[in-house]
This record gives structure tokens, C-alpha cells and sequence, in this order.
């Protein structure tokens, strides 16, 4: 029960006689106190109604009486959270957290009865960006009011926020600092450094991790040892203790010490059950964490039995004897529900039931999509996808295994499925829900992403940012998110749709094309192929090799002269990678759409080398571009679902910052600019006058939109951006813009590179322009030279001037680029001619040149007929 202050103040009030009729904060106090000598689940139901008709009586509310609510939400999400209601918990929180904000409330501990908790839950249920947030805002507050103990729990889960996005070593240097810099009791620092250790642990990690490195065990194992020298005087930390233990049990079963491994476990055993008040959740935690012990060593029995306690907690109604798996209709967000679930179908695997297996994933499968539907923002959004990618690998090789046994193309069928849900699914979410979301939404989506941008800014100072203004944009943005919450439906789960492959196949046989689409795995790197309404499965085995070889030929590109100090180098790897993406050698069709994973969202396909020369005369050599036109998509149902090309006359709006007179000056960009306006007509802006706001003010105008400046790709640290004259924008800062044209050109450095993700790809300035509504894009994949850039625009525009797609404009200009004969040899190297690629539709339909021949012969039938009709009679 969550102890205040008002629970005394209830007696306060009333005199020893009862004369004094109740306030409405006392009575709401009575409720509380009343549910809470006797919590069920039924009897929420009650807490709910008080809050339901607090709200609908529209008399003002005094500030007490609006604390009193705030209470009753902090204790009614405290027990939610022991029935396992995640998402009535996270509700009643936020709730409390908007009204003590809204009102200005004081007077009650807010950060340990809301903030904390709440900040807690967001990280488990991997909502990472309101986590952070949270942890921020009672940072702040802590700080301000010299809270030490909240101000340590803040450092210590925001730790954990950085563990669990794969800011390791962010949170690695604000541990060792507080450790270092704070003054810190005994407990305390027993506590960070446990939290230190899981980091080191994650900071270690590599493909050969199971075999001992020098030196790193032992550190890994003092730190751990440490911090339960400084815990075990305390005992109020068993809990704590029982972690290290089983941190050093989990080490070490790494490591495959067994034996070490059980001894630890039973060490945190009999600290985890001196435990006072042990919630269902954590039971089921180190259930779980007791059954993969089991399972790592092969007991997949024993194992099994375990997992099957670890559903009867966490689903009351849940029955062993009927069925290991739970029902469909029990399921709920919950992590360790669905890290039983990956584990028990780990054990059908191994006990070679791999249909039984696939049951349980696809139950995984939809409590992920529960957890999709709680997140708002982006990063959260993708970082949660990277667990939905490693399940899918193994479905994946399930799949093909029952395809290899069955022979039957329906498995396939699936497999392709699987991997079609993690290309670009935040991308495509948002594409989806922009057609139909309220205006009111829309306004609070693009509010909250202003927001997000302004944090981002700031923090990009470094030292000099303002925190003070940092955290005021964190509360605006917390704001917008729990008022964004409110809009949006209740209990609405949105679920990942199958594409239609019937429809799929007949786009592509319409269009003449060959779809490949990779799923880079962590094990394998898997190809399908689709054409001539068939679909194959290939794979390359050893994926630790294939990364290797990728950036070993993506290093070519690095810079101009990589590929003419070495020639035969170059045709060597670019042969052996195109023999290990399993590309088509053969085929009717021409045109060839790839949908690429991982690293190759970095990779010109068209300069890979399908055989091997010893010539070195540039033009010569053979390229994937002689045999292909290529496009690219960032996942198949985009490619299906894209809009038409419009047959409409081509207008052009173009951005020519061109920088003249200082160190960013574009030479050739001016040349540029003159040929294509030779050929189209349309709005130019150059110099000064090419700024954002011109840029945003005529953008939705026009069917080309092409921007001839400076980019950058950003880092891990930094946002990819683009430079107008005034400003250099981010990449996120593109969201927001309403547009729709055929065509966007990022005639610019890098603008199809920036921070990677697996299952989203790059988060580039052409990533922006996909969100803003731009479907067809010309983009680059590293530093281009000005002059050819200039040259190769040139004959992209003049294929596109003969109505000629653009995606075979694209190919046409990279082939008239090495024919040129005035182009040297050195200056033909892929490095210059391969940078930019065409991301999609594709257009094959005949020319309107073609259509008027028709309608005229049409036309004379018709006549004909008419004479000769008349003749008759």
C-alpha cells in the first residue's frame, strides 16, 4: 500500500463525535484506504468508478480534492501492477502524473509514488524515449530538491534505459562517474556496481563470447564480487543480492561453467526467497531465469515444467494439462510472458517438434504487436523491433527446414511473410496511419516530433546545452503524449497485415520484373526471389563471414582512388559478393527490384561484377548495371501498394544553395541547375533564396523536387542532416512536411546513409523525405564529386524529359555515363557513376506516343464502318 501523508489528515478532519460532514478529498482518502486492507481484482473496478464520476461532475475541483485524485491513481496503478494489468498500470500513472503537472500540485511525493514506477514500467515494456523521459524529469526534480537517494535511483535506471537500447557504454561512463564522483553508501554503490557489471558483460559481447578472454572474466566477476561484499551487511537487500548472484550465474553459464553456474543460482535462490513481499512479476522472472539454467544444460523436461509454472503465475486461469502453450485470448504485454514463450519454443526445437514451435512464436508474434500499440515514439518503436528480427531468424529456418522435408511452397510462402513484417515497419505504420488518422492526431503527432527535434538540438551542444530548456521541452513532449494517448482509441491493437502475394505476383509479371529481397540474419543471410509467379528461398550459411566481405567492398567507396589503386582487387570482391547474394544470372525480365537488409542498404548493387576480368578500362568491365535496370524498395508491400507515376507535364522545384565564395561552394551545382531548367519548367531558387521555408512554402507545387546542396550522414551520436542557404535541417525534421511529388532528387553527399537499423534501414535524409510522403526518391550512398554529379544529372533529366521511368532513366544515365568518351577512364570508376540510387515504383507502361496510334486506328474503324453502313442501305 503507498503510504501519505493524507491518510492521516483523513482522521484530522473529523472530530471524535462524526458531526463534521466529510470532504470530497476524504472521501476519495476512504475508498483508498478501504481497498486497500482488502485489494482484489474485482475491486478496482470500484476505484475506477470514484475516478469516472470525479471527473464527470462538473463542479470545480479544489487542489486538495485534485490531490486526492492523484493519489487514488498512483494506489490503483500500484495494485493493477500486481494483477498484471501493464496497460491499466501505465494509465493510471500517467493519469496522476498529468493531473499533479496540470494543477501545479505539491505537498506529496510524486517521484516515488508515480515517476519512478511509471519510468520503470515504460523501460520493461520497451517504451524507451517516455523511460528516458520519465527518469529525466525526476532527475530534475531530485536535483533541485538535493534528493540524493532519488537522485542515484534516477542515474541507476536510466542506466538501464541506456542498457536496454544499446547505449552501453553511455551507460557504463555514467555509472563509473557516479561511482566515483558521489558520496554513496555502502548499499548504494553495491547497487551500481551490479548494474555496472550487466554492462560490462554487454560491452564484452562478441560472436566468440562463450570462450574465456583474458583478463575480462575476471573483471566481469570482481565486479559482481564487490558489490556483494558491500551489500551483504544490509538487510534490507536481499533482492539485490540475490541479483548479483544470479548475474554471476548467467556469466557463467556463458562461459559454459556449469557447475559454477547452479552454484551461484543457489546462492540467489536462498537470497530472492528471504525476500519479504516477492510481487507475482519477479517470481515469474526468476522462474524463468531457472528454466533456461535448465535448458542451457539440456534438461528440457525439467525445463519445460518450470516454464509451465511461470504461465500459471503471470495467467491465473492457465492449465498445464490441457495445453503447454496458453490460450491466445489470455495473452497480454507482458516481457517475461514472452520470454517464456521464445524459451518453450526453444525446447520444442530441441525436442525436434518444430510446428509446436512455430505455435509459440506466432503467440510471441502477438504480443509484440500488444506492445506496438502501447509505444508513441519512433526510436522505441524500432528498437523493439530488433527482438521481433531474432525471432523471425529462427521461424525462418523453421520454415525452410518443413519446406525442405514437406515440399510445400505454402512454407515458403510464410517465411516471406515473416521477413516482409520487419522491412521498414514503423515506415510503413506511418504511411498507413497518415491516411487515416483525425486531424486533431495528426496536429499532436507533429507537435510531439517538433519537440523531439528541438531535444535533439540542444543536446547536440554538448557541454553548453541548456538543461533547464531541455527538460521544459521534455514536459511539453510528456504532455503531447499522454494527450495523444487519449485520443487514440481504447483497446485498439493494430496488427501487421499480410501481404497479398497474388496481387504481388501479378504487379510483377505487369511490370516484367524480378523481386530479391534479403533478411540478414544473425546466423544466415537469407534470398527470396520472386518472378514468373514463383518464389524461392536460398540462403548464405555463415553471416559472421558475409559482413566481413560487405564493408571489405563497400571500403572501395570510401574514397576516389580506393577502386584505381586497385583494380583486379575490385573485381575480385565485387564477383564474389554478387556469387553470394544469390542474384538472378538468367532471366526473361530485365528489371529487377531489391529490397535490401542490414549493410546492403548501403550497397550498389549495379556495380557488383557478375564476371570476373582482367581488363582496366572501366567501361569494360561487367557490371550487374549491364545486365539489369534496377530499383530499390524498402520492402515489397510498399513496392505493391506504391502510387502511379503521374502522366501529367513534369514540373521541377529546384534548391541551388550553391554556397558561393566560401568553403562549402558548389562549383558544378549552377551547371546543374541551367540543364535542368533547359529541359523543364519550374521554380529555381539559388544562392540565398534557396532556404527552407521557400522550400517548404512551394514544395507541395511541384512533381520533381530536386536539392543540390550538402548533406552529411550524421553518426551514432549525430542525425543525418541537409543544408539549405539559412539552415541545415534534420533528417526528423523532414517528418512533418505534407508532400506528394513523383520524384525527390538528394542531389547531395550521403543522403541515403545515417544511423542503421536492421529492421528499418537508414535513418537518412532520404528517410525523411519517405515520411514526409515522398515515394520515389534519387538518393546517394556517399561523398559524390560535384562535376560528375552535374554530368550524370544531366543525362538522368534528359531521360526523363522523353518520358522514359525513372528508374530506367537512372540505369540509362549510369550507362550513357561509361559510353561518354569524354569522361576519362579514371573518372569512370563505379566510385563516380554508382552513388546514386533509385528507391521506387516502377514504371513499364507503353509511351502516350504509342496510345494516340491506337485511338487513330480506332477512330478509322469507326469511320470505316459508318460508309459502310450507309452504302448498305
Amino acid at each position: 500500500m503507498i503510504k501519505t501523508i493524507f491518510y492521516l489528515l483523513l482522521f484530522t478532519t473529523l472530530n471524535v463525535l462524526g458531526q463534521n460532514p466529510l470532504t470530497p478529498e476524504d472521501k476519495i482518502y476512504n475508498v483508498v484506504d478501504g481497498y486497500s486492507t482488502n485489494p482484489t481484482l474485482d475491486g478496482l473496478q470500484n476505484l475506477e468508478t470514484v475516478d469516472y464520476n470525479f471527473w464527470k461532475n462538473p463542479k470545480p475541483k479544489s487542489k486538495n480534492e485534485l490531490l486526492a485524485i492523484v493519489v487514488l491513481n498512483c494506489n490503483k496503478a500500484y495494485y493493477e501492477n500486481k494483477f498484471g494489468k501493464t496497460k491499466q498500470v501505465i494509465s493510471s500513472y500517467e493519469k496522476a502524473w498529468q493531473v499533479y503537472q496540470k494543477y501545479k500540485l505539491s505537498n506529496y511525493d510524486i517521484t516515488e509514488y508515480c515517476l519512478k514506477p511509471l519510468g520503470n514500467l515504460y523501460t520493461i515494456i520497451g517504451d524507451y524515449d517516455n523511460a528516458e523521459n520519465t527518469i529525466k524529469q525526476y532527475y530534475f526534480i531530485a536535483n533541485a530538491e538535493k534528493n540524493q537517494p532519488q537522485k542515484i535511483a534516477a542515474i541507476l535506471n536510466l542506466s538501464n534505459v541506456y542498457q536496454n537500447t544499446g547505449r552501453v557504454n553511455e551507460a557504463i561512463v555514467l555509472l563509473e562517474k557516479t561511482i566515483k564522483t558521489q558520496k554513496l553508501s555502502s548499499t548504494q554503490k553495491g547497487i551500481l556496481l551490479t548494474n555496472l557489471g550487466n554492462n560490462y558483460v554487454l560491452s564484452y559481447k562478441n560472436p566468440d563470447f562463450s570462450k574465456p578472454i583474458p583478463n575480462i572474466f575476471k573483471k566481469l566477476e570482481s565486479t559482481y564480487l564487490a558489490a556483494i561484499q558491500l551489500l551483504q551487511s544490509d538487510k534490507t537487500q536481499t533482492e539485490t543480492l540475490a541479483n548479483c548472484y544470479r548475474n554471476l550465474s548467467a556469466l557463467n553459464l556463458q562461459w559454459q561453467n556449469i557447475e559454477l553456474a547452479n552454484s551461484y543460482f543457489e546462492k540467489a535462490k536462498k537470497y530472492f526467497f528471504a525476500t519479504p513481499n516477492i510481487s507475482p512479476r519477479k517470481l515469474a522472472k526468476f522462474k524463468y531465469e531457472e528454466a533456461n539454467l535448465l535448458f542451457q544444460q539440456k534438461k528440457y523436461a525439467e525445463a519445460s515444467i518450470i516454464i509451465a509454472s511461470v504461465f500459471k503465475i503471470l495467467i491465473p486461469n492457465y492449465s498445464y494439462q490441457i495445453n503447454i502453450i496458453p490460450n491466445q485470448s489470455s495473452l497480454y504485454a507482458e516481457t517475461i510472458l514472452l520470454d517464456a514463450l521464445d524459451l518453450q519454443a526453444d525446447v520444442f526445437l530441441e525436442e525436434n517438434q518444430p510446428k509446436k514451435a512455430l505455435e509459440a512464436y506466432t503467440l510471441s508474434f502477438q504480443i509484440e504487436d500488444l506492445f506496438s500499440n502501447l509505444l508513441v515514439y519512433e526510436n522505441s518503436k524500432i528498437i523493439n523491433q530488433i527482438r521481433v528480427r531474432n525471432r523471425t531468424e529462427k521461424c525462418l529456418s523453421i520454415y525452410d527446414f518443413l519446406y525442405e522435408k514437406e515440399n510445400k511452397i505454402i512454407y515458403i510462402e510464410n517465411a516471406f511473410q515473416l521477413s516482409e513484417r520487419t522491412k521498414s515497419g514503423v515506415l510503413k505504420s506511418y504511411l498507413s496511419n497518415k491516411k487515416t488518422v483525425s486531424r486533431e492526431e495528426k496536429l499532436h503527432l507533429e507537435q510531439l516530433q517538433n519537440w523531439t527535434n528541438e531535444i535533439v538540438k540542444e543536446q547536440q551542444k554538448g557541454d553548453l546545452a541548456n538543461v533547464t530548456k531541455i527538460n521544459e521541452a521534455i514536459k511539453k513532449q510528456n504532455e503531447l503524449m499522454l494527450s495523444l494517448k487519449k485520443i487514440r482509441l481504447e483497446n485498439q491493437v493494430n496488427t501487421a497485415e499480410n501481404i497479398d502475394l497474388k496481387s504481388l505476383y501479378s504487379k510483377l509479371e505487369k511490370d516484367k520484373t524480378i523481386l530479391v529481397e534479403y533478411f540478414s540474419g544473425f546466423e544466415k543471410m537469407y534470398v527470396f526471389t520472386l518472378a514468373n509467379q514463383r518464389i524461392k528461398l536460398d540462403y548464405y550459411w555463415d553471416n559472421h563471414t558475409a559482413t566481413p566481405r560487405i564493408i571489405s567492398f563497400l571500403d572501395y567507396f570510401s574514397d576516389a582512388n580506393k577502386i584505381t589503386d586497385d583494380i583486379s582487387g575490385y573485381n575480385h570482391y565485387g564477383n564474389s559478393l554478387y556469387k553470394m547474394l544469390k542474384l538472378p544470372t538468367y532471366a526473361t525480365y530485365q528489371n529487377l527490384i531489391i529490397v535490401p537488409d542490414g549493410l546492403l542498404n548501403f550497397l550498389p548493387f549495379e556495380a557488383l561484377i557478375t564476371k570476373e576480368s582482367a581488363t582496366t578500362n572501366f567501361s569494360q568491365m561487367h557490371y550487374l548495371l549491364n545486365d539489369f535496370k534496377i530499383a530499390y524498395n524498402n520492402s515489397a508491400s510498399l513496392y505493391l501498394n506504391g502510387k502511379t507515376s503521374s502522366r501529367d507535364k513534369k514540373t521541377v522545384l529546384g534548391i541551388f544553395p550553391v554556397f558561393e565564395k566560401t568553403a562549402y561552394e558548389l562549383t558544378f551545382s549552377k551547371s546543374e541547375m541551367q540543364s535542368i531548367k533547359s529541359n523543364f519548367d519550374g521554380k529555381f531558387f539559388a544562392n540565398e533564396t534557396a532556404s527552407f521555408d521557400n522550400f517548404k512554402l512551394n514544395a507541395a507545387n511541384y512533381s520533381i523536387l530536386h536539392l543540390s546542396t550538402h548533406a552529411t550522414s550524421g553518426d551514432t551520436e549525430t542525425p543525418a542532416s541537409i543544408k539549405f542557404y539559412d539552415q541545415e535541417v534534420l533528417y526528423s525534421e523532414l517528418y512533418n512536411l505534407n508532400i506528394n511529388p513523383d520524384l525527390v532528387v538528394l542531389s547531395a553527399c550521403e543522403t541515403g546513409i545515417g544511423k542503421l537499423y536492421k529492421s528499418e534501414g537508414a535513418m537518412s535524409v532520404a528517410r525523411g523525405f519517405q515520411f514526409a510522403g515522398a515515394q520515389n526518391l534519387l538518393f546517394s550512398l556517399w561523398k559524390v564529386n560535384d562535376y560528375t554529379t552535374s554530368v550524370f544529372m544531366d543525362a538522368f533529366y534528359k531521360n526523363i524529359k522523353k518520358d522514359i521511368p525513372y528508374f530506367e532513366a537512372n540505369t540509362n544515365a549510369k550507362r550513357d555515363f561509361l559510353k561518354d568518351e569524354s569522361i576519362s577512364n579514371a573518372k569512370k570508376t563505379p566510385y563516380y557513376w554508382s552513388a546514386f540510387v533509385y528507391y521506387g515504383g516502377i514504371e513499364t507502361t507503353e509511351k502516350p506516343t504509342n496510345y494516340y496510334f491506337y485511338i487513330l486506328g480506332i477512330i478509322v474503324l469507326i469511320g470505316l464502318f459508318l460508309v459502310f453502313n450507309r452504302y448498305r442501305k
